[in-house]
């Protein structure tokens, strides 16, 4: 069933979610000191791109740097991003037929706000990697 709901996100909104996702990763790359916003705008375009079976976890270790890059992203785009998914999956639970797409978007929300410090992993492996 993830892969059919992949496959049918990816058809009409992961990919275009992916491509501005990267876009903006590139822009960002471009100065040293947005490198690791890119690479972090990279992450969440990749988790966009195929979003069932997967999700955000806390990365073990990820320090100060990652917290004063978060505010950061924060205050620049991050909010603006995370409203765009609210209004999207919000839009989207209306349906019956968009209600898991709509609740994918939201569960995009959180990577879009702070995404340092932060890893994409398998549903599956999220439980292993919390119990040790």
């Amino acid at each position: 069933m993830k892969t059919i709901l992949n496959i049918i996100w990816l058809v009409f909104s992961g990919f275009w979610l992916f491509v501005g996702y990267a876009f903006a990763g590139v822009l960002l790359c471009i100065t040293i000191i947005g490198i690791p916003f890119g690479i972090a705008a990279f992450r969440i375009g990749v988790f966009a791109l195929w979003p069932f079976g997967y999700t955000a976890a806390e990365r073990p270790g990820a320090g100060a740097p990652s917290c004063i890059g978060n505010v950061l992203w924060l205050i620049l785009g991050g909010w603006w991003l995370a409203l765009a998914h609210i209004v999207t999956g919000v839009l989207l639970c209306i349906t019956i037929i968009g209600i898991p797409f709509g609740i994918a978007n939201l569960k995009l929300i959180p990577v879009a706000l702070t995404p340092l410090g932060r890893e994409i992993v398998r549903t599956d492996q999220q439980f292993a990697r919390t119990a040790w």
